[in-house]
């Protein structure tokens, strides 16, 4: 399995180019940056973890742009991976949310790997207009309008969010397909919609029983017809144990993503050193 390090990004402790580089220098494969545009002071929507509310941590009041810190990093590695724990597609404008991400890789020479959410923060998308029962069909229209814009010389789209007419849209990724990972709880929607529209899972932190939903995500990749097999990437919450490890070999994850402290650059490059030796 790789291993990967997620930053939760905000306007204070190491930036991520600095992480990037680090993370890189010690063999990491993936940084991962989160994307939250604003948080609603007055909410509805039950954070997973707290399970109403409150917010576990005030740096989602304080994330920066995903893509901004990625080209940032960018700008300082060559060969780790630029990623999202997650990106929320449906809070942008899909047709300059595809330039961003094309030219993420091309600047980059084809190292992006896009992590989107369906959006557990029901109010921060209705202040985008976007209907809380329907962001499962908002984000497949998105993503297959990006790959349009990505992939076609004349691309076009009609959908019930999305539509444009024939377009020129350049730079095109470096990657003839960008890959698209999923990160939410593992239940049958999400292995259906992944099956279908996407290239693998990513856990959530508080994700229960994961090789049983690794092995009911193989089940919907086969009956998709899908060839070859999904990328499992496993969020890792609190220190595994050896059996954890081998089970999520088992199931078939590809990578282990590791998060890093919310604490000064000197603290967070020591924890990074203890991290690699014990996983590399």
């Amino acid at each position: 399995m790789r291993h990967g390090i997620v930053l939760f990004t905000s306007d204070r402790g190491i930036t991520p180019a600095t992480a990037a580089r680090a993370a890189e220098e010690r063999g990491f494969a993936t940084i991962y940056v989160p994307e939250h545009t604003h948080i609603p002071v007055k909410r509805e929507a039950a954070h997973p973890g707290t399970g109403d509310e409150s917010l576990p941590d005030d740096r989602y009041t304080r994330t920066l742009d995903p893509w901004v810190s990625l080209a940032t990093a960018a700008a300082v590695t060559s060969t780790i991976r630029l990623s999202t724990a997650v990106c929320l597609p449906v809070e942008s404008d899909p047709i300059t949310l595809a330039k961003s991400i094309a030219t993420l890789d091309h600047l980059s020479g084809g190292r992006v790997t896009i992590g989107a959410g369906f959006g557990w923060n029901v109010d921060e998308l209705t202040d985008h207009g976007v209907p809380a029962a329907r962001r499962r069909t908002v984000l497949k229209e998105y993503v297959e309008a990006m790959r349009a814009l990505w992939t076609q010389e004349e691309a076009s789209y009609a959908g019930e969010f999305v539509s444009f007419g024939a377009s020129w849209a350049w730079p095109k990724p470096v990657q003839p397909h960008l890959p698209l990972i999923i990160g939410a709880g593992g239940g049958p929607k999400t292995c259906a919609w992944i099956a279908t529209h996407a290239d693998g899972w990513m856990t959530t932190p508080i994700e229960q029983d994961i090789p049983g939903k690794a092995a009911a995500l193989h089940r919907a990749w086969e009956e998709a017809g899908r060839s070859g097999a999904p990328d499992i990437r496993v969020l890792i919450a609190m220190k595994p144990s050896p059996d954890d490890l081998a089970a999520w070999a088992d199931a078939g994850a590809t990578e282990l993503i590791w998060g890093l402290p919310d604490k000064p650059e000197d603290e967070v490059l020591a924890y990074l050193d203890r991290l690699a030796a014990r996983v590399q």
